[in-house]
């Protein structure tokens, strides 16, 4: 059970699964008929054999029926939804058909910006990462990153944009690809092997990657650094103060984070 509850935090953690999720609910105000606290989502989660799991959130989820829970679990962060009848729960992101908006991302964005989460910047070594900018920049950023994730391609030209303007800001990225991805890997291995940014850069412009000729353990090492820090979803960065940034943003949030870091706050 304690395996299930490791697989359910990183599939619902990982923030572009192409997943979706119909269910039917009620027709008029549920809170009337519904309800779910914190003990009763504690005595769930110790029945999943997790009791060290927190409860962050709950709220009613965008689809009728089911609760939205955000929950930590040793550090990894995720979207649990439970039914009403608080006999099953839902793992996956909520994608709207109409917008192809992920509910669960946008979500577990909104509790990030609210407690925000730190790691030990001094426990990722840079040795194996592709380098963007000067290795003598003062303000080095860890990106994980997969090849084959489009919100990735986005967050990687933001990242150049970044550059174009500043010189004492580097980044540091590291290859991880997702399971989902079923070409990701071997492109990671052609980039980790070349040490090739501009491989990487090459793909997300839709230009072939040639197969790998070499071995190499970093983008196991890679993956492992990720699960140990509690990162599952990609892009995910680490700025230079620790604090570890889901999702995409813009080269001038990027750059007003690094150089002007928020009051650090520790996680809950």
């Amino acid at each position: 059970m304690k395996k299930f509850f490791a697989m359910f935090i990183l599939v619902s953690s990982v923030l572009y699964a192409p997943q979706v999720f119909a269910f039917g609910g009620c027709e008029t105000d549920c809170l009337k008929c519904h309800s779910l606290n914190r003990e009763e989502v504690r005595q769930i989660f110790t029945k999943l054999k997790a009791p060290d799991a927190q409860v962050m959130d709950i709220r009613m989820s965008p689809v009728g029926g089911l609760w939205e829970v955000t929950l930590d679990n040793n550090g990894q962060r995720g979207i649990m939804y439970i039914g009403f009848s608080k006999k099953h729960i839902v793992v996956g992101p909520i994608i709207e058909i109409d917008t192809s908006q992920n509910k669960s991302q946008e979500s577990l964005q909104q509790v990030n910006k609210e407690v925000p989460r730190y790691v030990d910047r001094s426990a990722i070594s840079l040795d194996n990462a592709l380098l963007m900018g000067d290795a003598k920049a003062g303000h080095k950023v860890v990106v994980f990153t997969d090849p084959d994730c489009p919100f990735c391609g986005k967050l990687h030209a933001e990242l150049r944009k970044v550059l174009s303007g500043r010189k004492d800001i580097a980044f540091y990225i590291k290859l991880m690809p997702l399971p989902m991805h079923p070409d990701a890997r071997w492109k990671s291995q052609t980039m980790q092997c070349t040490n090739s940014i501009k491989l990487l850069e090459d793909n997300f412009e839709g230009k072939p990657v040639p197969k790998p000729d070499c071995d190499t353990k970093a983008i196991d090492e890679n993956i492992k650094l990720a699960q140990a820090l509690g990162i599952t979803g990609t892009p995910t960065l680490v700025m230079p103060d620790g604090l570890v940034v889901s999702g995409m943003r813009d080269a001038k949030t990027i750059t007003d984070m690094v150089i002007n870091p928020p009051a650090k706050k520790e996680s809950k």
